[in-house]
């Protein structure tokens, strides 16, 4: 298509070639002389953007650009025949593809995203505006879910986990109070330990708080809450022997801790007792892998006891072929 203008008396006569008839605009007055109904194309100029489009697209939704094309609206019409539209062109083609789609990726910058509904709430095209404030909801709700309270005190903890209406899941990374050298897959394990404690704490974004402390004891362990108690606790530490020096190992028991998190989801809005037999036949771990241990007497006289799994390697060899001894830590 192209199009092709020509000089007449007060104005100018532009016509687009084709199927399309002819429209005139008047640039003294610089509005349109008649609507865009008849025309199968449009051109528009958006901030100094170029788009060429169809009538039937800008007509799909009830909005502002439908009212430009019957005429409701008047607009300005340069002598080229392009529509001039006084806005930042920058987002324009997004509108158009969702006109033509019916939803459309959108940015993934919360302020680019922020400048698209502005865009639509001009052109009043309410389901790119709803698209728009449904994904930024979702993206803030992500937020608060990366947000994990970092425990400083133990009276901090008690206080946080006794007024928690939800689940609480633990870790504890204190990667200082190390004493010893580390086996070698230790560190990266250590580091799979972190990233599956972020990776739950999105996936179970608002039903579980997620806290972390960097104060305890332990380099690496896992605690469950429920009720304002603790249920479970994995511990993926050990001292190894290896030769004649000790060493720490760390492991990386993803399918328990994994399991132990959807355990506590039973403590959910208060469902917790009746789970109870539900997490107690859980309590068992595999032959090889992982000592669950029960521990502490019934709160008024119920039987609400703690699974700590250890995890465990009876025989473990060095590099050398020699044999390594692990001490548990309870």
């Amino acid at each position: 298509m192209s199009a092709e203008a020509s000089g007449s008396s007060g104005g100018n006569v532009v016509t687009v070639s084709g199927s399309a008839p002819s429209f005139s605009s008047h640039v003294g007055e610089g509005k349109a002389d008649r609507s865009l109904a008849g025309s199968k194309y449009v051109k528009l100029n958006v901030g100094g953007t170029l788009h060429y489009t169809t009538v039937q697209t800008l007509s799909k939704e009830d909005s502002l650009l439908r009212s430009i094309c019957d005429g409701s609206t008047e607009v300005s019409i340069d002598s080229e025949g392009w529509v001039v539209l006084d806005r930042c062109g920058r987002h324009f083609s997004l509108v158009l593809n969702f006109l033509r789609d019916g939803t459309v990726p959108l940015p993934e910058s919360t302020r680019e995203l922020e400048e698209v509904l502005k865009e639509a709430q001009y052109y009043r095209l309410q389901g790119l505006v709803q698209h728009c404030l449904t994904t930024l909801q979702k993206r803030r709700d992500v937020c608060r879910g990366c947000h994990i309270p970092m425990i400083t005190s133990a009276k901090e903890e008690q206080r946080m986990i006794a007024t928690c209406r939800k689940p609480v899941v633990k870790l504890q990374n204190n990667r200082g109070n190390n004493k010893y050298s580390y086996t070698s897959n230790s560190d990266d394990n250590l580091l799979k330990n972190i990233e599956l404690f972020d990776k739950l704490g999105l996936r179970f974004n608002g039903r579980v708080l997620f806290i972390k402390d960097v104060l305890g004891d332990e380099i690496c362990c896992w605690s469950f809450y429920g009720e304002g108690r603790k249920i479970a606790e994995v511990c993926c530490t050990s001292i190894v022997y290896a030769t004649e020096k000790k060493q720490t190992k760390v492991e990386f028991p993803e399918a328990r801790i994994f399991e132990e998190t959807l355990n506590i989801l039973i403590y959910e809005n208060g469902r917790g007792s009746g789970g109870m037999a539900l997490l107690e036949s859980g309590g068992v771990s595999s032959p090889g892998v992982g000592q669950s241990e029960e521990e502490g007497a019934g709160v008024g006289g119920g039987d609400r006891r703690v699974r700590r799994i250890h995890v465990r390697r009876h025989i473990m060899h060095d590099e050398r072929g020699h044999g390594q001894q692990t001490v548990y830590k309870d």
